[in-house]
């Protein structure tokens, strides 16, 4: 039996794909998060209404300071993001759950989709052939550096994440076996602060990223 931290929970198999713990509790997280914002919207509850535009104008109003412009075409995805990194990372602290981020494959799709959204965004403000020749600026030979740098910048927020979740959830699980389930209460509060942390540091980072790719600021 494998005990790598890398090596997947593997509860069940659709055909010949193997689908693992991380990917049952990143579907359960988007489902609840959909289920509860149709329902607010349903519901026609000013009270829960009026919450929600104050999160999302907070968001906002975050990203609107990273950028210096306009954030609301950003929102949609980064808002997202950073909401859904939330709710992931807080699973550490429910009893019997394991926080699906502290799995690379979650990280790693997420950085992918930053990596992907970063080229559709600057794609989108420069034009294709502006947005790609930035690749070969300040000089042509500079392009596998650039191109390596995208690469690596990539990697690098795949790992801060799931390097950071992945040993909060280690230290959690060595002090419960050595203490017993009252002592890491102050740990489980201390998760919570890491993963609000990481959320925002995550989505913070892809925000510079895009960004970056459409011009408004320094690479």
């Amino acid at each position: 039996m494998d005990t790598s931290p890398l090596a997947p929970d593997i509860l069940f198999a659709i055909g010949p794909v193997p689908i693992s713990r991380a990917v049952v509790t990143t579907w359960a997280i988007m489902a609840a998060m959909t289920a509860f914002l149709l329902a607010a919207f349903r519901l026609n509850a000013p009270g829960l209404q009026a919450g929600l535009e104050i999160v999302v104008t907070a968001i906002a109003e975050q990203l609107r300071q990273v950028v210096g412009r306009d954030p609301w075409p950003f929102v949609p995805l980064l808002g997202s993001l950073f909401l859904f990194l939330v709710c992931a990372n807080l699973t550490a602290v429910v009893p019997g759950a394991a926080p699906p981020t502290g799995h690379i494959e979650t990280p790693a799709a997420l950085a992918l989709i930053v990596f992907l959204s970063v080229h559709v965004y600057g794609v989108r403000a420069r034009g294709a052939g502006r947005y790609l020749k930035h690749y070969l600026e300040p000089n042509p030979m500079l392009l596998p550096l650039n191109v390596l740098s995208e690469l690596t910048r990539t990697f690098s927020l795949m790992i801060r994440l799931f390097g950071n979740m992945m040993s909060h959830e280690f230290v959690i699980a060595i002090v419960v076996l050595l203490a017993g389930l009252l002592v890491p209460i102050p740990f489980l509060l201390l998760g919570i602060l890491i993963g609000l942390i990481q959320a925002y540091i995550f989505t913070v980072l892809a925000t510079v990223y895009i960004v970056a790719a459409v011009g408004a600021v320094e690479a």
